[in-house]
């Protein structure tokens, strides 16, 4: 009889996730996922073949979970900036490894979709890749220095991120 299986794919990924939230990427190794999951890391071979898919799969699953709450937010580009950013704040590792390497290229095309979606009601089809590319960019520029504590002259961050969402949403829509 085989011997039954003590993880999945499913409980790695989800395990070096939250192992990145709480470690960074140093942290993220195989043996403390395996930890983490209860095995021993040779083990995880079975299912991840190295650290580098490892981070590719972490970095998936942070792709598709940021996917979902954008695609919740509908063809509002308010509620997508308001749910890109929450994304951002909740797994603020998470959100910094979609910028790396280690995220499959498939996996950030259907992150872009609902962005797209939305720039094209804004702008038409002719400028839409234009207009998602501005939006993040600017997003994902806030975003990165906010978390990493650059905003320091004071003010109110959370009114300086929707006044730069407004000024956007009326140069896109102007």
């Amino acid at each position: 009889m085989p011997t039954p299986e003590r993880t999945s794919a499913a409980e790695i990924v989800e395990a070096g996730r939250e192992i990145l939230e709480t470690a960074g990427p140093a942290g993220l190794t195989m043996q403390a996922v395996a930890e983490r999951v209860g095995v021993r890391a040779p083990s995880l071979y079975k299912r991840i073949r190295d650290r580098d898919a490892l981070l590719a799969a972490v970095a998936t699953a942070s792709v598709e979970a940021l996917t979902a709450r954008l695609d919740s937010a509908g063809d509002d580009l308010t509620a997508l900036a308001r749910g890109y950013r929450a994304f951002a704040h909740a797994h603020p590792e998470g959100f910094r490894i979609m910028f790396t390497v280690a995220a499959p290229q498939d996996a950030l095309e259907r992150s872009a979709a609902p962005v797209l979606r939305t720039a094209a009601l804004l702008v038409g089809e002719d400028d839409a890749l234009d207009a998602a590319r501005l939006f993040t960019a600017w997003a994902t520029g806030f975003l990165q220095m906010e978390l990493s504590g650059a905003f320091r002259l004071g003010g109110d961050v959370d009114r300086a991120f929707d006044y730069g969402l407004q000024r956007l949403l009326a140069g896109l829509t102007g």
